[in-house]
């Protein structure tokens, strides 16, 4: 694939599916004859949880919100709910599922929400932590990676709504 800007590989799939499959199991264990729901940050979690709920042996409930922050490689500041969940989930464990927790804004914000909306708990599960941008004092419950502050493509994770097609996990080396 031919893009605009060059991309060094981070993360191979092999090392993602790896990555992701002893996740699964990880939340397959503590979670075990508990009722639970799955709810994916649209965009950039689809391709994350959609191999993570297969890594899970247990049955699950899966429902999607769409919130957006960044506008090329910069956080906004300010978190729009542009879709909504379905699912009513009071009383329910929700686990919210993000392609990448930086800032922490979006992911602090949405957790608010569920529980006010009657969630038992939210746990936070990402694929990507970047705690060196974090602005907003949150960790993952759960997570494939940490990693260093570099601006990161593919698996789900977009720059201005490309890249997020690759099989594999890369940094945009931008020009100038």
């Amino acid at each position: 694939m031919t893009y605009r800007h060059k991309v060094e590989v981070m993360l191979t799939k092999e090392e993602i599916a790896e990555k992701v499959k002893e996740l699964g199991a990880t939340i397959t264990r503590d979670y075990s004859g508990k009722e639970v729901t799955l709810i994916g940050v649209l965009k950039g979690s689809f391709i994350f949880l959609s191999d993570l709920v297969r890594a899970i042996d247990m049955p699950v409930e899966i429902d999607f919100i769409c919130a957006k922050s960044y506008q090329g490689t910069t956080s906004t500041g300010v978190v729009n709910v542009k879709m909504d969940t379905i699912l009513d989930i009071r009383g329910k464990t929700v686990l919210l599922v993000e392609d990448i927790l930086d800032t922490g804004k979006t992911l602090s914000a949405l957790r608010e929400t569920l529980l006010s909306r009657g969630a038992a708990e939210v746990k936070i599960v990402t694929f990507l932590d970047k705690p060196a941008r974090r602005k907003i004092d949150i960790s993952a419950d759960y997570k494939c990676y940490t990693i260093e502050d570099r601006f990161v493509v593919g698996y789900g994770l977009d720059y201005d709504e490309m890249y997020r097609n690759l099989d594999y996990v890369g940094e945009v080396i931008l020009d100038g």
